[in-house]
Formats: structure tokens, sequence, C-alpha cells
């Protein structure tokens, strides 16, 4: 199989990439930053098209004679302040794109079977802890404004015979990146707190509000399930089966970094959790229009990925934090020896 990549030096990209190429997939994929991701080493093997999918350019010609497109370009949302211009960047880089992707994909000689394209939860909107499928509407706020056009962008695709999954993500986990990139840090020295929630915006955070979490390597499977199933199509929600509320990812997150403290080299001072938090508008003040979508949330269950035969690796919260925060365990000599002897590769 050759797939064509965009968005592929994402977390979630690079980490599709590796699985691919070590099932032997080729992988074509398509960045701004060519140059320096062809001497990244987990690239080896990787064709690098440079090029920017917001722009109609020779790029497209790459994409034919491809089996499939994964599409996984878009601004991170956290990046900057919601400006006027951060606001469009947001959205041109996930609506533009995809229609450039399309249109590209129309224009092929050979043209790909399949795409599979990003979305996010946030297509629902803010809710409270109402269960959402994939048959739930759209919601009305900014981010699932740009979900929808995003979507009916990809769809398009539909109209000249080529195979459409949509992922919606939820929060993913990666240690040191994403969300756990920001909180984790914090936790470890300030301790964790639930944040939103409120009864209002002056209120102390409670961190009722749902949220729907995925670790990295369950988006990364459910993408190249959706890829790989012919009967995939349409909305596919990426989240883990088991969301939390706010408070009670926090807490296990603060629970994780306390009990691998020595890990770190931590004193026994280790900070604890707080069961408040920061009210809204503070995290306003700091954070500016983004800050709604950290303070709000929604119970988004993977319905169609379930339907479809994904088996997930964790499906519950604690157990991803455990998978992502412990450390790999070394071979003791012992152990090392008995494996140099039997011929098997040694843990360095």
């Amino acid at each position: 199989m050759r797939v064509f990549i965009t968005g592929g030096s994402g977390l979630i990209g690079r980490r599709m990439i590796g699985c691919l190429t070590d099932r032997g997939t080729e992988c074509v994929v398509l960045s701004r930053r060519a140059a320096e991701l062809r001497i990244n080493p987990a690239m080896r093997g990787v064709e690098i098209i440079q090029g920017d999918p917001t722009v109609e350019s020779g790029w497209d010609k790459a994409i034919d004679g491809c089996d499939a497109v994964v599409n996984l370009v878009g601004h991170n949302i956290f990046a900057d302040r919601w400006t006027t211009d951060v606001k469009r960047k947001i959205r041109d880089s996930r609506v533009i794109s995809t229609e450039n992707v399309v249109a590209a994909m129309k224009r092929c000689v050979k043209p790909p079977g399949t795409l599979v394209s990003g979305s996010a939860i946030g297509y629902y909107g803010f809710h409270g802890d109402e269960e959402l499928s994939e048959k739930d509407p759209c919601g009305t706020d900014f981010m699932a404004s740009i979900c929808k056009e995003w979507e009916e962008a990809a769809r398009r695709a539909e109209g000249f015979g080529v195979r459409t999954a949509i992922v919606r993500t939820g929060v993913v986990l990666a240690k040191g990146e994403g969300a756990l990139g920001v909180m984790t840090p914090i936790f470890r020295f300030l301790g964790g707190s639930p944040v939103g929630g409120g009864k209002s915006r002056f209120s102390p955070a409670s961190g009722k509000q749902w949220f729907s979490w995925i670790h990295l390597d369950d988006i990364v499977g459910i993408f190249i399930h959706a890829l790989d199933r012919g009967d995939a199509s349409g909305p596919i929600n990426g989240t883990a089966p088991v969301p939390v509320t706010n408070a009670d990812f926090s807490r296990a997150l603060t629970e994780t970094l306390r009990r691998l403290a020595p890990t770190f080299g931590t004193s026994l001072l280790w900070p604890r959790y707080i069961p408040i938090g920061p009210p809204d508008f503070m995290m306003g003040l700091i954070l500016g229009e983004v800050a709604q979508v950290i303070a709000k949330g929604q119970k988004v269950l993977p319905k169609r990925a379930r339907e479809l035969g994904y088996t997930f690796k964790f499906s519950q919260v604690e157990q991803a934090l455990n998978n992502l925060f412990t450390p790999p365990v070394a071979s003791t000599s012992r152990e090392a020896g008995e494996k140099a002897a039997a011929g098997a590769p040694v843990a360095v």
C-alpha cells in the first residue's frame, strides 16, 4: 500500500508514519518543512514532498497513484491566543487544505480509493452529561463550525467514488506533548487541580465537565483501522470508551506522578491533588478565548470504532497514564546474560 499523508510532522502523524512503515506501507509525506524532515532519522525510507496544502501547487502530483490519503493537517489551536488572524489560520489550515487535497485527488489519473481525514470532537460543541455518538448533531460555537466545514470538505471526495472516513479526535494523551506537555510540569511542582466546571465564571473550578481523552497509540490505531477496513466510512469518534470528568483526570494524573516521584528525583513534599481550581475568568485572562475548550467539555463515546471491531489498548485513564509515565524496566545482569545466551535482543 502507498499512502499520501498531510500533517505527518504532527503528534499523530509521526507515530502513524512509524507504525505504517514498520508494516511495510510506503508513506509519501507533504510538509512545509521538508528539508528538516528529510534529516530526521525517524523519517528514513519515507518520501518527503515540499509543499503547503493551503496552496495549490505541484505537490498534488504526488497523490496520483497512491492507494489512500490520510489528511491530518491543522494549526495547533493552543499555539496562540485566538486573534482574528489566528482564527483564520485555524480554519484555513483545516478547511482550505482539505479542499485542496480533495481537489487534487479528483484530478488524478489513478486516484486513491480511500480518504481518512481528521476532525475533532469539538464538532459536537459543549455539552453536559449526555452521551454523544457519531449520530449527534453539530454544535454552534467557533470550533464546531470549523469542524463542520472541515468534514464537508473531506466528504466531497465521496462524490467521485472515494471511501471517506472522518476521525473526530478527542484529547490525545502523549508523554511530554499535547495536553500532557502543558499539564505535567504544573502538576509536578504545584500539584493538580480541576479546571472548569464551576457554577459561574467567577466560581472555583470543580472539574465536573467531561473529559473525552484517548491514548496516542489508540488514536493512531483508529486511523489505521479506518484506513484498512473497507467498510469504514463517515464519522468515527476517536475517544477512549471510558471518558472521565476533568476532576477525575486531574486526580489520576496527580496520583500517577506522585507514585512515580522517586523516578523524577523529587522530594517527599510532592504536591497533592487540590479539589478546587481557578475560576473560568482567570483562565480566560491567561489563555483568552481558547480557555473555553479546556473549561467546558463533552462526553463522547467511540460507538462506531467499536462497531468496526477496533480493540482499545487503553480503556481506563489510569491504565493510559501508567503506560505513558512508567519507565521501561531494565534487564538485570542475570536476565541480560540469559537473553544473550538464548540469542534474544537485550534491552539497554
